[in-house]
């Protein structure tokens, strides 16, 4: 093992300031505990600072990103320094390995390489090689079809509570993710994705890449879906499917009835 790529080798008390990981995905939790809900993840070359730490080894950190905040386990953690970062978002159809040394792992789709020349990553003095496929997400002019492409790409993707990878994604996970890959920041969690945009008023003047917000037993936000051309919908639930959707909501032919109620529909470009 490389001592320059497995965290296990690090002392874990120097962290401070911001941090990433150089591991592929790494779990959030709402609370200092490997047993607590997974709320979001972090995924390798993200930047967060940390905001508070346990003496067992956890840290509460806020993502540079998007400024969602969560517990995670300080071993899988790197320090990085506050200098100059070129970051790229890579796409992939699913996973690509990454080189450090004679060391390797998977990254997923939405990873961040900092100062990245084309083949060659740098996180401080570390240095991780990539061959797949990388793009300049921030140098992008926003692209409805290119959202398109990115989200059917993570068609039959499991549903997981927290989740942000083709390994497994929640509904608001899935929406960031599409978004950020093709240039566009938003925030983590459906309802607060709701704040944001500008809202259109009637289902019928939804576009391909808009967002559409749901509410099911009660009046709250608790679903978001992309729209797509011919009144259809790509969401996650169960794993990430097309539905058709109306003024009312999104219906399931599967079982033939509606599982989601429409509340808002939002435009971010």
């Amino acid at each position: 093992m490389s001592k320059s790529f497995y965290l296990a080798y690090i002392d874990v008390k120097y962290l401070k300031g911001r941090v990433t990981t150089i591991l592929t995905v790494c779990p959030i939790r709402a609370k200092a505990d490997d047993a607590s809900e997974m709320v979001s993840q972090l995924l390798f070359g993200e930047t967060a600072s940390i905001i508070d730490k346990q003496k067992d080894s956890w840290c509460k950190i806020r993502l540079d990103n998007d400024g969602y905040e969560g517990w995670i386990d300080q071993k899988q953690l790197t320090s990085v320094s506050a200098s100059k970062r070129e970051d790229v978002s890579v796409s992939v159809e699913l996973f690509e390995k990454i080189f450090a040394d004679k060391a390797s792992t998977w990254i997923t789709l939405g990873a961040e390489l900092a100062d990245f020349d084309g083949m060659v990553s740098r996180i401080d003095d570390q240095r991780f090689r990539f061959s797949g496929q990388a793009i300049k997400a921030k140098e992008l002019e926003p692209d409805p079809e290119l959202i398109e492409k990115l989200a059917k790409r993570l068609l039959n993707t499991p549903y997981l509570w927290g989740g942000r990878t083709p390994l497994g994604i929640d509904c608001s996970g899935f929406s960031q993710l599409v978004f950020k890959c093709a240039g566009i920041s938003i925030l983590r969690d459906a309802k607060d994705q709701a704040t944001q945009g500008e809202t259109i008023d009637f289902v019928s003047a939804a576009k391909l890449g808009d967002l559409a917000f749901f509410t099911k037993k009660t009046d709250r936000i608790t679903h978001v879906g992309i729209v797509l051309d011919d009144m259809e919908i790509i969401h996650a639930s169960g794993k990430v499917r097309i539905d058709k959707m109306d003024h009312y909501g999104i219906y399931n032919p599967e079982i033939e009835e509606y599982t989601h109620r429409l509340k808002i529909i939002k435009r971010y470009f």
